[in-house]
């Protein structure tokens, strides 16, 4: 997401001097353009989807390698679950505040700090020796993981001054995105067949050496002539406002109904209130919500973040049953994934002219029902351990997911002044990365809560055993495969049942989630000749 900008319009620094890049967004003609060339944008584009791709990829990207990090550091359930989830909440608690940063000290500059501490801090990551300092590494990546996408769309947009141009760079930005998300369980699997877990981690370096090299040749510098201050209580209010709602979720799956949970959730939702009555006060708010008064707007944002949910919940589960309970190697597993995969790239691109001339209250709810379907397949076939129903499954998902989410993320920065541009794009990218916290947070940890009750009697050998098959999956196996003979394939049989039982739960909630996001959809979105 970009850079938060209110009241005030993004500059473009070129060759020729600042120009008002709003200025030149109602021009049809290539020679409105600031002065790169064609050629020259498109290759930005691709620069500028490196970040895009890599900060996606991990937030999935150790789905397929869980059990060799469970197996190595032996993480708890709670703590299994926060290696995935630091990551994307730091992320995305500090979005929108290095968007303003971005926009007062110059967005490739955070873009270029960002891909620096981020490949030092990866290599760091591949190296940790136990689970807490996994976690503090994962938390580190998030750190300068939001240094890299407030910078990209916002960029984008001074770079595609023509809408019909811009739209299909969205089109690519989105489904990057959403592709990146998909290609970290694949990417995961084939690195962890050949390598150790900590390979997931170094993929950073060779995608950043070349924005590194690239960037400052063909990106120019863009920054808000007239930023705002730097809103200090209000970056600490969005963290306090995800950080304890988060933990609440985790605890209610560990420990059930107890007071701790529903008031650290309580207390996310006061700050996230304060930090909502900030902003509407603020002269040049951090983050503009005044933009969810918009129903196109909101409507939007809630379809991005709700199939993030769903795809995020999906790679976490999916990646271990394939692995785990199917049997699988990771490659095998990796591959099943990859029509999917293909399917939400496709569909990102293709329904691009779809859009010009269907309504989006009908091309959206049209995908998230394909990718209601898909969850539906899931919920239904979760016991039947079938190969090609988990890639049925997915290439609806995927279809749906990456048509609903080029159009809204569209209808987000066009339904916008083309003066909050900014603004729009960091309320955007918030939720895609609040999606993916959620994802692991609310699914996972319903299917944590699930997995826990169901495998209450255990045929394990001893109290400890059943212990740490109590708490992961990938534990129990371990436990099963330890014991071996009859008692460890009990154990692995009652394991892979309460799991799969889980994801028919989880599955369930995914399917509604889809509907959520359709009625929203058709009840929200509109065409609109907002802001170019």
């Amino acid at each position: 997401m970009t850079g938060v900008t209110t009241g005030a319009v993004a500059v473009v620094r070129t060759g020729r001097g600042e120009q008002d890049a709003t200025a030149l967004g109602r021009g049809g003609a290539d020679a409105a353009q600031p002065t790169r060339g064609r050629a020259r944008r498109w290759a930005a584009l691709v620069v500028l989807m490196l970040p895009v791709l890599l900060v996606s990829v991990d937030n999935t990207v150790l789905g397929f390698a869980l059990p060799q990090i469970s197996a190595a550091l032996a993480p708890t359930a709670a703590g299994q679950l926060w290696i995935i989830d630091a990551y994307p909440l730091v992320l995305a608690g500090l979005l929108v505040a290095m968007g303003g940063i971005g926009d007062r000290f110059g967005r490739r500059r955070l873009l270029l700090i960002g891909s620096t501490g981020f490949a030092l801090v990866s290599i760091a990551a591949a190296f940790a020796p136990t689970a807490e300092a996994l976690i503090a590494a994962r938390a580190t990546l998030g750190f300068f993981g939001a240094m890299l996408m407030p910078s990209t769309l916002s960029l984008l947009r001074s770079t595609f001054t023509v809408r019909e141009e811009r739209r299909l760079a969205i089109a690519i930005w989105a489904s990057g995105f959403a592709a990146g998300a998909a290609l970290g369980p694949i990417v995961g699997g084939l690195l962890v067949e050949h390598f150790w877990w900590g390979s997931v981690f170094l993929l950073a370096v060779p995608v950043l050496v070349p924005l590194l090299v690239l960037a400052p040749i063909l990106i120019d510098e863009s920054r808000d002539p007239a930023p705002g201050p730097v809103d200090v209580l209000a970056i600490v209010l969005s963290l306090a406002a995800m950080l304890p709602v988060v933990a609440g979720i985790k605890l209610l799956a560990t420990d059930g109904l107890a007071p701790l949970p529903f008031a650290l959730i309580a207390l996310g939702v006061a700050a996230g209130a304060w930090f909502v009555r900030r902003q509407l006060r603020a002269r040049t708010p951090m983050l503009d919500v005044r933009l969810f008064r918009r129903g196109a707007f909101g409507g939007a944002v809630l379809v991005n973040l709700l199939s993030v949910i769903a795809l995020v919940g999906f790679l976490y589960f999916v990646s271990q049953q394939l692995q785990l309970v199917m049997g699988l190697d990771p490659v095998s597993a990796a591959f099943v994934l990859v029509p999917g995969l293909a399917a939400m790239i496709a569909s990102g691109l293709l329904v691009v002219p779809v859009a010009r001339r269907v309504h989006p209250r009908i091309v959206v709810p049209a995908g998230l029902a394909l990718s209601a379907t898909g969850y539906l397949i899931v919920a239904l076939t979760a016991d039947a351990r079938s190969v090609p129903a988990v890639t049925l499954a997915f290439v609806l998902l995927g279809i749906g997911i990456g048509a609903a989410e080029t159009v809204s993320n569209e209808l987000i920065l066009s339904t916008a002044p083309a003066d909050r541009a900014g603004a729009a794009s960091a309320v955007s990218e918030t939720a895609y990365e609040l999606g993916a916290v959620l994802g692991t947070a609310v699914l996972g940890s319903i299917l944590t809560a699930h997995y826990r009750q169901v495998l209450v009697a255990l045929p394990g050998p001893d109290p400890s055993a059943a212990g740490a098959a109590r708490e992961t999956l990938a534990g129990a196996m371990g436990e099963a495969e330890r014991a071996g003979g009859e008692v460890g394939a009990a154990l692995a049989a009652s394991a892979a049942h309460a799991f799969e039982s889980g994801i028919a739960v989880t599955a369930s909630i995914g399917v509604a989630l889809m509907l959520a996001a359709l009625i929203v959809a058709a009840t929200t979105l509109r065409e609109t000749d907002g802001a170019d």
